[in-house]
């Protein structure tokens, strides 16, 4: 009997923990408060009235579902901020495509990826037509101006032909359109011929002068011809750009605070920034930029939306990229982020994600 006390405590002591083991209102995990910087991306990120929704909204939200986390959204103008306020806390997590890097895996933390991209180019397709394309091309290099001068002259010296042969010659029409008419044949002639069938009025004179309007004319027809040869070649450049090395001397547009802005800077080429793609996109509609970089899911999803503009994805991929979240340094929901993504990953939500929110292969 006096083993019974002992026995006893022994027995509290090693059933106690099982016993406080039963659920209580203290077990319960308070739902925390996180600070989720966006970039609107479609069809990554899409802003609506409701808020934002897209491909990566949706996967955070399913990664996040049993960590009771509470999402504030907070919308940044590019991606260069975006990570600005992450590296400094402003915000706790980034979601959005983005790219993983060594220079961003510096300043902030990565997941696991759960997205496989890579830099395309996108050009203008000339869906206008071919003549629209000669027309704007003659008029930038400012050819047109210099054929304005060159019918004006023209004009004028029909003007002056007629004036002269109404008062020499007897047999010339006497009413002024069929006069004018007449002499605008043989200027227009002499012009392109170097021949013309009207009379000489004055003499050896009149042959001088028929000779040097010819040297004039030589010289109109070999400035006409290679001006519209050199603005049709240019053109057909323009439409040959497939790789990076097609775009030397040439205004890109890239995203703002890109990794495709950080790649062509590598290039020392000439570039563009737009805090959105369908910004960049407009540009290259008015010609304003020749070309316009970035991510080939991007890039395709844009043209597959926006089949009404003239626009078009060449080229094959020329850097290979992988989206991540991304968290500020440190961060405590960095790994089992990692973990719920890479389940995602492996009972097909990712897959079935990117199917409908593409609706084509990216």
């Amino acid at each position: 009997m006096k083993r019974l006390p002992f026995l006893f405590v022994l027995a509290f002591f090693v059933t106690g923990g099982r016993a406080d083991a039963q659920p209580t209102p203290q077990n319960i995990p308070t739902p925390q408060i996180v600070k989720v910087g966006v970039y609107v991306s479609p069809p990554f990120v899409l802003k609506n009235d409701d808020g934002y929704s897209g491909m990566a909204v949706e996967l955070w939200q399913k990664a996040t579902a049993d960590l009771s986390v509470v999402s504030e959204y907070q919308e940044f103008p590019n991606t260069a901020d975006l990570m600005g306020a992450v590296a400094d806390g402003r915000v706790h997590a980034a979601v959005t495509n983005l790219t993983i890097t060594k220079a961003r895996a510096q300043t902030v933390d990565f997941t696991q990826p759960w997205f496989d991209s890579g830099l395309r180019v996108m050009v203008h397709s000339d869906a206008r037509g071919s003549m629209m394309a000669l027309w704007e091309g003659l008029r930038e290099a400012g050819h047109l101006a210099n054929f304005a001068w060159i019918a004006a002259i023209m004009l004028v010296a029909t003007a002056l032909m007629t004036i002269f042969d109404r008062k020499l010659d007897a047999e010339f029409p006497k009413r002024w359109r069929e006069g004018l008419a007449e002499n605008l044949y043989h200027v227009i002639s002499l012009a392109t011929t170097g021949e013309a069938s009207r009379k000489n009025l004055f003499g050896w004179v009149g042959r001088i002068g028929e000779a040097m309007w010819l040297l004039c004319s030589v010289a109109v027809i070999a400035y006409v011809a290679s001006s519209i040869t050199s603005v049709m070649t240019a053109s057909h450049i323009s439409n040959q750009i497939k790789s990076v090395a097609d775009l030397q001397g040439r205004i890109v547009g890239v995203r703002a605070g890109s990794v495709a802005e950080d790649y062509l800077q590598t290039f020392k080429l000439r570039r563009r920034p737009f805090n959105h793609i369908n910004e960049a996109a407009e540009a290259l509609v008015k010609r304003e930029i020749a070309a316009v970089v970035d991510d080939s899911s991007i890039l395709e999803y844009f043209t597959h939306t926006h089949p009404h503009l003239p626009l078009d994805v060449v080229g094959n991929t020329f850097r290979s990229e992988k989206y991540g979240f991304a968290f500020t340094a440190g961060s405590a929901l960095t790994k089992p982020v990692s973990l719920r993504i890479i389940g995602l990953q492996e009972n097909g939500e990712v897959e079935k994600l990117k199917a409908r929110y593409f609706g084509f292969k990216p």
